[in-house]
């Protein structure tokens, strides 16, 4: 598989797989991405800001997600709880697996690949938040060496739990 920087070609093929995700999330009963969010423009502000990936599997886009750095103002406050470390981190936004890819762990190999571009930029900490009810997010991530540290809130005033993984 080939995990790259996103394009502006790449944009429907990832708003697909969002909106995949979207009804995905819907089904479950988990009130997150229902509020015509994530939408093309900010799939669009992501690859302009080269913040977006995709993993390809024979030059079929089949999964996305969102990388920054530093850049979460909504983590810095954590509440009941706290971070594991207060370094550069890593933040993962938007991770979305295509329906016929879920459950081949594609979301753990994205992560081994973040994880390398982090150590390639000296960064040893990665942070990401979900819904409470999003199971699946946080099954995944549990599963892949990911820590809960407290609870955060969206610049909406949503909460979301979140997580930090040390690399």
């Amino acid at each position: 598989m080939n995990f790259r920087i996103a394009t502006a070609s790449d944009k429907d093929k990832i708003m697909e797989i969002i909106k995949q995700a979207q009804e995905y999330l819907k089904i479950k009963g988990v009130d997150q991405w229902q509020d015509n969010y994530p939408n093309l423009n900010i799939i669009k502000d992501d690859i302009d800001k080269r913040k977006s990936y995709v993993l390809e599997e024979n030059g079929t886009i089949v999964a996305t997600v969102a990388v920054s750095f530093n850049d979460e103002k909504t983590y810095d406050k954590i509440y009941n709880g706290k971070w594991i470390t207060e370094n550069d981190y890593a933040v993962i936004h938007r991770i979305a697996v295509a329906n016929n890819y879920k459950g081949k762990r594609i979301s753990s190999e994205i992560l081994a690949h973040i994880e390398k571009m982090c150590l390639q930029k000296n960064v040893h900490s990665i942070k990401v938040d979900t819904h409470e009810q999003n199971e699946s997010m946080r099954k995944m991530l549990s599963n892949n060496g990911f820590r809960y540290c407290g609870i955060i809130y969206l610049e909406n005033g949503n909460e979301r739990v979140a997580y930090e993984k040390v690399i």
